[in-house]
């Protein structure tokens, strides 16, 4: 979970999703696929909807040693759903994370 650079510049959260600027990490890096040309953070898991990207101007990365992904901007891009408003993110790296959620019988991903 180390970076090489600087704190935590920038944080959102959409739906289910959050996403806070980071530098770059120190761990391997491995490209998560396109899905039809976006770049998906992640699916509802009700609806089917999905957070995502156009894949023009972002990637997505497994991080090896981290448990969230590594999303990197490389011009203004909007993050959008069918049922949320769109958030246009600026160039940069981020840590993507699913919003977690505690019951007594686990802790969960929350549901969007």
């Amino acid at each position: 979970m180390s970076t090489e650079q600087g704190e935590v510049q920038m944080q959102i959260r959409q739906g289910d999703v959050f996403v806070e600027k980071c530098g770059k990490p120190s761990g391997e890096l491995t490209e998560v696929k396109p899905d039809q040309g976006r770049v998906v953070l992640a699916y509802g898991e009700v609806t089917g909807h999905a957070h995502a990207l156009s894949g023009k101007h972002a990637k997505l990365y497994d991080v090896k040693g981290w448990v969230d992904r590594l999303l990197v901007v490389t011009k203004a891009t909007a993050l959008m759903h069918e049922e949320h408003g769109h958030i246009t993110l600026p160039p940069g790296n981020y840590r993507v994370k699913r919003q977690r959620e505690y019951t007594p019988e686990t802790i969960r991903n929350v549901a969007d």
